[in-house]
């Protein structure tokens, strides 16, 4: 007698060609019926090539008949087109893509991607995170990963990575594959290139949010994200100082483009305030007031909130124990709160908006 379950267990075992993940979590395998010997079920190729259709279709029959020599094992193929695979969504395993810009460096766009991220997975989401910032990846610090490599995994004759983990959450960046100390000269191609491979050639499990810390301003690493994923909104990242400002309205106006229209989910803003310990009543604003307010105006967004200039947040970046995972509530919850006014504003996104489609480049 075949067990239903346990040939789910068995195609659970099996991995989906286009991104390492197992035929169950993909949803690749439906209609399973099973009757006496017989096991038959539907396999959605789409976005799968011929030669991974037939790796494929023998991978799924040889796992069921090593559990159950004297198996039927009947597979139809569904989906796709002929000549080849249908062209696949990429990242389809994640939810929500979400990038955290910013118009110039300096303003803790990467201790915010860390916190925000962390923060969303403290509210029970599933999180992932690439660090996009190839020239200066900052990420590994952050989490406590520097001098750790990705291991690579073979799936049919491709190879995939696996991205590292920190306090739960996938993590990817380049930081984990060249040495610290070493300078990162790429141009445009092999730029793109890493960007492609961090998105279609690593292992991601199932998310809810995968968030992209870009480099700051407007330049080749944002314009491949934007055509290679359908990214659902942004968020920008800002000091209060006008400079700061002027430079993210910039940032913020590529993806308002009429052929990119990416949303603006909202706007963070940083170095807020400074209050001394001794002083906890006072408020000093050393960068000015109001930039904040002013961007998400600018963007027709909302503020998701400030955080002030806190000694604690920057040691817990430079030691690798981020704010949001340590004992801090005076610095948690800043960022407890942008997550969950970021989570409403990508629902209320979601709501009334058709999902991003990424940007097609047309060479004449």
């Amino acid at each position: 007698m075949i067990d239903n379950n346990k040939i789910v267990a068995i195609l659970r075992s099996v991995a989906d060609p286009v991104n390492g993940n197992d035929l169950i979590t993909q949803k690749r395998i439906k209609n399973l019926k099973i009757h006496d010997l017989q096991v038959q079920f539907e396999l959605d190729v789409d976005g799968i090539s011929p030669e991974q259709k037939s790796a494929l279709n023998f991978a799924c029959q040889e796992a069921i008949l090593k559990e159950y020599p004297n198996a039927q094992v009947h597979v139809h193929m569904l989906g796709g087109v002929p000549g080849g695979g249908q062209k696949q969504r990429a990242l389809p395993q994640a939810k929500n893509i979400i990038a955290i810009a910013s118009g110039k460096g300096g303003v803790g766009k990467s201790t915010m991607a860390v916190n925000l991220a962390l923060a969303l997975k403290q509210l029970g989401a599933k999180v992932g995170l690439i660090d996009a910032d190839l020239y200066g990846p900052s990420i590994p610090t952050m989490l406590g990963l520097n001098g750790q490599r990705p291991k690579v995994k073979q799936v049919y004759g491709a190879h995939k990575i696996i991205p590292l983990e920190a306090y739960g959450m996938t993590v990817m960046s380049i930081g984990f594959v060249v040495e610290p100390e070493q300078a990162v000269v790429l141009r445009g191609p092999r730029l793109s290139g890493i960007i492609k491979q961090f998105i279609n050639d690593c292992i991601w499990p199932e998310l809810d949010y995968m968030i992209i810390d870009l480099p700051p301003g407007t330049g080749d690493i944002q314009l491949t994200l934007v055509q290679t994923v359908p990214v659902t909104g942004a968020v920008m990242v800002t000091t209060p100082q006008e400079v700061a400002v002027i430079d993210a309205v910039k940032a913020m106006n590529m993806f308002s483009l009429s052929n990119v229209s990416v949303p603006i989910v909202g706007v963070v803003e940083n170095m807020s305030w400074f209050t001394p310990k001794e002083l906890p009543d006072n408020k000093y604003y050393l960068f000015g007031e109001g930039g904040g307010e002013t961007l998400a105006k600018k963007s027709n967004t909302v503020l998701l909130g400030q955080v002030p200039l806190i000694q604690g947040i920057r040691e817990g970046g430079d030691s690798g124990k981020p704010s949001v995972e340590g004992n801090f509530e005076d610095q948690k919850k800043y960022f407890m709160d942008i997550a969950r006014n970021l989570v409403n504003q990508i629902n209320i996104r979601n709501q009334s908006f058709a999902p991003t489609e990424t940007v097609e480049v047309k060479h004449e």
